[in-house]
């Protein structure tokens, strides 16, 4: 599957990362055999990277399906996949970061994730609180610099090959950026046709930074968006038009923008869908109709914001960008 390969610049790093990514995280979040098999039938269909968090409790059921893959010859070494885990913000302190990457390497039983990225822009006082929402009383004002800090010795040991964000603002990016000695690779963010994100597609150009979208096609059954992307009628004019699904337009738009995709079926047909959107473009007409759709976040990030937090307001938490 070279063709969902692409190699993207930040900076100092030369990070290669396939463009389709396999998300794991299912609402409510749990670790299952299901998990498992839709993971492997993922690498079957010719998925390489694969997306985790301490938070999802999908790190113990991806490390035993790439154990299996490796068994029984679906793949070859550990190095044909890109792994994505993630520092929950009980972990966002400087002394946590490494035991927690320690602890996301043993329950994927590697030696090293190809990507560690810092969950939210906000840290909690519980250890072990892998909840969402988190306690508004536990909610606390991340120390970028220090957290990061422990984030770089993190790939100066070897065990991420690169280190970047999720979920962080462009102030919050430049924030990090004034203070870091190795600049992220990636921010991962919320990114679909109802939530472009130009400023921010912008701002990460200018920087080296790659953007990966998740909720490419929202995020139906789940505490943190809806099923307007896959109700949109624009995209429902293209995908009838075309011949294609709604998500395949959803997703093509976003590759078109040199985003890398993060998208999450356990559906195996859906699944083979997903990774058919390469030998067809979207005209120059239909991607201005995209470009036209009214815009509205579909994650606020409520559960982050409390009277007494970091973040009073959904508007403090992005810095307006909302």
């Amino acid at each position: 599957m070279g063709s969902i390969r692409f190699s993207s610049v930040s900076s100092s790093n030369h990070v290669t990362i396939p463009r389709i990514g396999f998300g794991t995280a299912v609402w409510p979040f749990a670790s299952s055999d299901a998990m498992k098999e839709a993971i492997l039938n993922a690498i079957k269909l010719g998925y390489r990277h694969f997306d985790s968090a301490a938070l999802y409790q999908s790190e113990k059921p991806l490390g035993e399906a790439i154990a299996e893959a490796l068994r029984s010859g679906l793949i070859k070494s550990r190095d044909e996949l890109f792994i994505t885990s993630k520092l929950y913000c009980c972990d966002a302190h400087h002394d946590r970061v490494l035991p927690a990457l320690q602890m996301s390497l043993r329950n994927l039983g590697l030696e090293y994730l190809d990507l560690y990225l810092i969950h939210w822009p906000v840290s909690s006082k519980e250890p072990g609180e892998y909840a969402f929402p988190i306690k508004k009383e536990n909610l606390l004002p991340m120390d970028f610099k220090s957290t990061w800090e422990a984030m770089e010795k993190c790939q100066k040991l070897g065990l991420a090959k690169w280190i970047g964000v999720s979920n962080f603002s462009c102030k919050k990016l430049s924030d990090l950026l004034s203070g870091a000695k190795i600049p992220p690779a990636v921010n991962q963010v919320e990114m679909n046709v109802l939530w472009q994100q130009k400023k921010l597609r912008d701002l990460c150009a200018s920087n080296g930074i790659q953007i990966v979208a998740y909720s490419p096609l929202g995020a139906k059954g789940t505490a943190w968006g809806g099923s307007h992307v896959m109700e949109c009628d624009v995209l429902k004019e293209i995908a009838e038009a075309r011949g294609k699904t709604v998500a395949q337009v959803a997703m093509k738009w976003i590759y078109d923008q040199g985003v890398i995709v993060v998208v999450k079926s356990f559906n195996k047909e859906r699944m083979k869908e997903n990774l058919e959107i390469f030998d067809w473009e979207l005209t120059q007409e239909e991607s201005e109709k995209i470009s036209k759709i009214p815009q509205r976040r579909g994650l606020p990030g409520v559960g982050f914001v409390s009277d007494d937090g970091p973040y009073k307001s959904v508007d403090e938490l992005w810095d307006g960008e909302i």
